[in-house]
């Protein structure tokens, strides 16, 4: 997997005011109850993924300011993973005291935004120098479709071109994004596997178990009976064999 350690140097004005850039911007986390719980499993998703690598630092909706100095400068992602700044918690996301801008941003457009996706807020996280963005339509009834991803290349968003089956490939985190039965997944393509929060690969884990246990019963069974089949089978030939040779000696 590649990782963009970008960087970008920002204007800015030094204050010693301690709130002077606030944690909350009193808007709601999510646009409706599914695009919450869409949101927060893709969160859980990448933290999961990403918990080997503490370098890296995944988040949602967390304030993001741009500008030393100016509050004003400050866009809330929905969700963003920035490598090389490590995972500790973060109240805000501070460009200038982290060192640079994230690596990958996703928005979660809605009816209320997704024109501001698609033209100012496009703008900014190029201007800005965000190596990858993608946009999700969770009611697929806004964006020409609902999954789109962009490249910045050379200070310009060009779009990723989808796969056959529509996905969304991130060369910045190396990581697959499609929408099967009308839901997102993530896949990770360099392992080959689907991605899982805790819960969702602990529940895969316990039926695996149980199938193996059940599978093992099964072929205990299976010995058994079979055991049991060739033991009568040998009674049935020594009460031949017993009569033959009572026979033989009635003879």
């Amino acid at each position: 997997m590649h990782t963009n350690t970008n960087t970008r140097n920002i204007s800015y004005a030094p204050t010693d005011t301690p709130d002077f850039y606030p944690e909350t911007d009193g808007e709601p986390m999510a646009a409706s109850d599914l695009h919450l719980e869409i949101l927060i499993w893709l969160l859980q998703v990448l933290k999961a993924h990403f918990a080997d690598m503490p370098d890296t630092y995944v988040s949602g909706d967390i304030l993001t300011y741009y500008t030393e100095g100016n509050p004003r400068d400050v866009v809330a992602p929905d969700v963003l993973v920035s490598f090389g700044i490590g995972q500790k918690r973060r109240h805000t996301y501070k460009v200038w005291e982290e060192g640079k801008v994230p690596d990958f941003v996703m928005e979660f457009s809605s009816k209320t935004t997704y024109q501001n996706d698609l033209t100012d807020k496009k703008a900014l996280y190029a201007a800005l120098g965000i190596p990858n963005y993608l946009l999700y339509d969770a009611e697929a009834l806004y964006l020409s479709s609902p999954l789109m991803g962009f490249q910045l290349v050379e200070g310009v968003y060009m779009p990723i071109q989808p796969g056959d089956d529509g996905r969304i490939h991130s060369d910045v985190i190396g990581l697959d994004f499609i929408i099967q039965e009308s839901r997102l997944r993530v896949y990770d393509p360099i392992r080959g596997e689907w991605l899982q929060t805790p819960a969702e690969a602990h529940a895969a884990r316990a039926e695996r178990e149980a199938i193996a246990r059940q599978q093992q019963r099964a072929r205990a069974e299976t010995a058994e009976a079979r055991a049991e089949t060739a033991e009568a089978e040998v009674e049935r030939l020594r009460e031949q064999l017993a009569r033959l040779q009572a026979r033989r000696s009635e003879e």
